[in-house]
């Protein structure tokens, strides 16, 4: 394989269901060595989440790429020895419980930095380390609420509505990959010294959903549901085609919107004051909308995308999945690729999430069985006896 930028790198995942994860996903893609350390007979819950088929979850072979996995219950005294024998030859930890709970258990970052001065700790919560909310149950749908994302997201006169996937862990699990490869950067410039990372759910979608606080800290706004509309730009929408499928554009620059209401027959809109700027032109979205919805109309799918492409202007067909990967772009460029499994023979996933030029990352294998490398791991690379593992995996505390 091709070395990754984290090569020689090794990573404690720790973490259960999706943000920590994926995060650990993406740090495995581009070379670190990962080993996902879960409950020793109920496992991370994400083992369980999504589709399956013939009883082995497809999520499951994707989320834990790259990863080997051991059984390890840490609340067991003799299993949080094992975990710090462990820790001690790890570059990263990344953990989500919540606060106070691997203090509880002993494993204190500052506890494992004693014997591992460099280790870095990513440690993520729903709503941080600390406040008055740091003690409280987090998941990404209620920081899909609080950021703002779901008052933003619907129709003008419908309710709030919320994502149908975990929005909120996939943005926090790729900043959880930045910052740690952040820290380890520092790391290089600070003697070896690791560090504590204190990420949550909410901040990093409430990054995304925009500066809507300095709106208000500023204007006094706040931000309305539009739909599938922008107050930023028009015409921007969904429009359904001749064949009933359905297409989005986009007219963020100026010149964008010129094109395509040349291409639907308005050019005489072009010279209007309020065409100016996406922002006005927003104020005029129904006139927009019916002259570009009338056009798309009475067109298919293909001929729309390629009539919008002909003329330099914005457009994307709206997909499933099937769509996505039957399309040529993404089937050309490798944004799916196809890994063998044992268990499912190929199996279609997405790549490593961007492409370097000298240190490109690989997918070398799929989610693997809980505990399936215990033994390798503790007695073959911790020796910590195979006797005393073998009495472990009798009182369950590991598998």
């Amino acid at each position: 394989m091709q070395h990754g930028p984290l090569t020689g790198m090794r990573v404690i995942d720790a973490s259960t269901i999706l943000a920590g994860p994926l995060c650990c996903q993406i740090l495995g893609d581009f070379g670190a060595e990962v080993i996902k350390v879960e409950h020793p007979t109920a496992g991370d819950s994400m083992r369980g989440h999504g589709e399956s088929k013939d009883g082995i979850a497809l999520w499951w072979k994707e989320i834990s790429r790259n990863k080997r996995t051991v059984g390890l219950s840490l609340s067991d005294p003799d299993g949080a020895a094992a975990f710090r024998a462990l820790a001690k030859t790890a570059d990263v930890i990344v953990e989500n419980f919540r606060p106070g709970t691997l203090e509880r258990w002993g494993l204190a970052p500052e506890v494992l930095r004693e014997e591992n001065p460099g280790l870095v700790v990513l440690r993520i919560t729903g709503f941080g380390q600390t406040g008055p909310y740091a003690s409280r149950a987090g998941f990404g749908t209620l920081a899909e609420a609080m950021s703002g994302f779901a008052h933003l997201t619907g129709q003008p006169d419908g309710p709030p509505t919320l994502p149908a996937f975990g929005l909120a862990d996939s943005i926090c699990g790729i900043a959880g990959s930045s910052a740690v490869s952040m820290a380890l950067l520092a790391r290089e410039h600070n003697g070896g010294r690791g560090q504590d990372i204190d990420a949550n759910l909410l901040l990093p979608i409430m990054t995304a959903v925009g500066p809507g606080a300095t709106y208000f800290q500023q204007n006094g706004t706040i931000g309305q549901r539009y739909g599938n509309r922008s107050t930023n730009n028009a015409p921007r929408n969904t429009y359904r085609t001749a064949d009933g499928s359905w297409v989005a554009i986009s007219t963020s620059a100026q010149r964008i919107a010129e094109r395509v209401l040349e291409l639907v027959g308005h050019p005489e809109l072009i010279s209007e004051p309020w065409f100016a700027s996406g922002h006005t032109r927003a104020q005029h979205a129904d006139l927009l909308d019916g002259y570009v919805g009338e056009w798309i109309a009475k067109r298919t799918r293909d001929e729309v995308v390629a009539e919008f492409t002909a003329a330099g202007a914005a457009v994307a067909p709206v997909y499933d999945a099937r769509d996505l990967a039957e399309d040529e772009h993404v089937r050309c460029t490798g944004m799916l690729h196809t890994v063998p499994d044992e268990d499912l023979g190929d199996v279609l996933m997405h790549d490593v999430m961007w492409r370097m030029s000298g240190t490109p990352g690989a997918i070398r294998f799929t989610g693997r069985p809980l505990g399936a490398d215990t033994d390798a791991i503790l007695v073959g690379e911790l020796g910590l006896g195979a006797d005393h593992v073998a009495d472990l995996r009798r009182r369950s505390v590991v598998s």
